[in-house]
């Protein structure tokens, strides 16, 4: 069975939302990441995905995005103790709140930094290079580009 793992490529501008992880974070401690989290089991449900990108924003850093968010790709990965994970990511524009460290445990620090220098930092992992490249291009496409990977969370 898989953990299902939600993040937010979100974007202000030219420049993204970026945390550094807590060095207690089992996977990926002291790291450059998108902010996210797991999805907890709510039964029947619909836009679990969202809600739980949604909630992790607010619960980790403090802000909202914009009611769309568009789908920009899926990976998986095993963490250190065998458990696997399916990882999904969101293109998601920045609506309102100044990000800040809100849960210690889980970030130690937020930036707001440029494609080129996330691609450059040495704290950042390979997928995550694939990952912020993709968000990148979807980011820049004409807005009717991206409709039908597009998602409306506000239910």
């Amino acid at each position: 069975m898989f953990f299902i793992n939600v993040e937010g490529a979100v974007y202000r501008g030219d420049k993204w939302l970026m945390i550094e992880r807590s060095r207690k974070e089992e996977h990926a401690g002291g790291m450059l990441s998108f902010v996210g989290g797991t999805v907890d089991p709510e039964g029947a449900s619909s836009n679990i995905l969202e809600r739980t990108l949604r909630r992790e924003l607010m619960e980790e850093v403090g802000i909202k995005v914009q009611e769309i968010m568009t789908y920009v790709r899926n990976t998986s990965f095993v963490l250190p103790d065998g458990r696997e994970v399916v990882d999904i990511v969101f293109l998601c524009e920045w609506k309102s709140g100044e990000p800040f460290p809100k849960s210690p445990d889980e970030v130690e620090a937020v930036h707001w930094m440029t494609t080129d220098k996330i691609v450059n930092h040495p704290k950042t992992e390979s997928y995550l290079h694939d990952n912020i490249k993709e968000a990148d291009r979807l980011r820049n496409l004409p807005k009717h580009s991206t409709n039908e990977q597009e998602t409306n969370c506000s239910r």
